[in-house]
């Protein structure tokens, strides 16, 4: 009886239609593939292209519903944990997949990766950082939690984007250097998570929380133990609501790139695009987590994906190109590695203070706006 109650409470019927409707779509673009990978005339193409992308939004709405729910049982930082590691682990696998299919991907992970950085360090902080800021006087983050993330952020960065253009060939890690570089990430990473799991715990909670609320709050085997059925149905309904999500914004690839090709825009434009499509739920969680005042929350949405993309990305292609003879690309060009450095400088002074305000936001949103300046040009 009580898990009948729990289906009809997770499976309504706004999740039904989501699911039907992302999956139905990408059902579609698969049976008009043929015609899809024709020229398209220009307000075809156009029309195709928004529908898609609206129905990653309403698919995205849904995935945040669920994330707001597991944070709400689980706490955090294990509630944003579940949607980070949702759309990552997605979004690796997809990077993998295009590596390991036709054609030649070198810089694709490179790409992504830098694209994703970006616009998580930039743009999605920086807005929530405008409206959490704008709405609230007292955003106090954790700050040893922030600094967990940056200090892994920084090291992660330099191996993945730093390091191969000094010490690699042609901007990719020799099999002798990739190799270690595979292991001490995927150590790091690991260990990460055992420690943001268990004794840091409380690094990655609101500092705002009132005092003994964490103390409140039933151990998470318990409450794994108590809610279980719940947990698994909100999870699994979160990964099918996210996994069309991808699927869709990679398809709508090459729709994109024919769109800016007769556009005469950059092609690094597309990745970028898909890339704030993909972490779309993400960054609907984040802005409304700011509006509310939980700024650590943001933090680990926003650190917490950037931290396992790396963590995770950088291990998976270097494998793959070893496994396979690809050579793959990270070194970034000195432009990028200039911003990227600027990001992290900023990231560290922005959460350093007391407190966050929408000044802060505003100097994210500039360094992301000096990005884009320099994909244009």
């Amino acid at each position: 009886m009580r898990t009948a109650s729990t289906h009809r409470t997770v499976i309504t019927p706004a999740v039904i239609f989501r699911l039907l409707l992302g999956w139905g779509a990408f059902a579609g673009v698969l049976l008009a593939e043929p015609v899809l990978s024709a020229h398209l005339p220009g307000p075809a193409l156009i029309g195709v292209l928004a529908g898609i992308i609206a129905v990653i939004v309403v698919c995205a709405f849904g995935v945040v519903t669920q994330a707001e729910h597991l944070a709400h049982r689980l706490g955090d930082p294990y509630g944003t944990l579940v949607l980070t590691l949702s759309i990552v682990l997605i979004e690796v696998v997809l990077i993998s997949a295009v590596m390991l299919g036709p054609g030649e991907h070198a810089t694709i992970a490179r790409d992504s990766v830098m694209a994703v950085s970006m616009i998580i360090m930039n743009l999605v902080i920086g807005v929530a950082l405008l409206v959490g800021g704008t709405r609230h006087d007292d955003l106090e983050p954790n700050r040893t939690g922030v600094s967990a993330y940056l200090s892994l952020l920084v090291v992660l960065s330099t191996l993945a984007f730093a390091l191969p253009g000094l010490i690699g060939t042609g901007g990719a890690y020799r099999p002798a250097q990739a190799i270690p570089v595979i292991a001490l990430t995927v150590l790091l990473y690991a260990y990460f998570l055992h420690r943001q799991m268990g004794e840091q715990r409380a690094d990655f909670q609101e500092v705002s929380a009132s005092p003994g609320a964490d103390e409140e709050r039933p151990a998470i085997s318990e409450v794994l133990s108590k809610h279980r059925s719940e947990i698994v149905l909100r999870a699994v309904v979160l990964v099918l609501t996210v996994v069309p999500i991808v699927l869709l914004s990679h398809d709508m690839a090459a729709l994109l790139d024919d769109g800016l090709g007769r556009a005469g825009a950059p092609v690094a434009l597309s990745g970028i695009l898909i890339a704030m499509i993909v972490f779309l739920p993400e960054t609907i969680t984040a802005v409304r987590a700011a509006h509310t005042g939980e700024i650590q929350r943001v933090s680990n949405l926003c650190h917490g994906a950037l931290v396992s993309t790396v963590g995770l990305t950088i291990p998976a292609v270097l494998t793959i190109g070893l496994l396979t003879g690809q050579t793959v690309v990270l070194a970034e060009s000195p432009a990028n590695l200039v911003l990227l450095g600027i990001t992290m400088l900023l990231s560290i002074t922005t959460f350093a203070g007391k407190k966050v305000t929408p000044l802060h936001g505003a100097a994210h949103l500039l360094v992301f706006l000096v990005y884009g300046l320099a994909v244009f040009s």
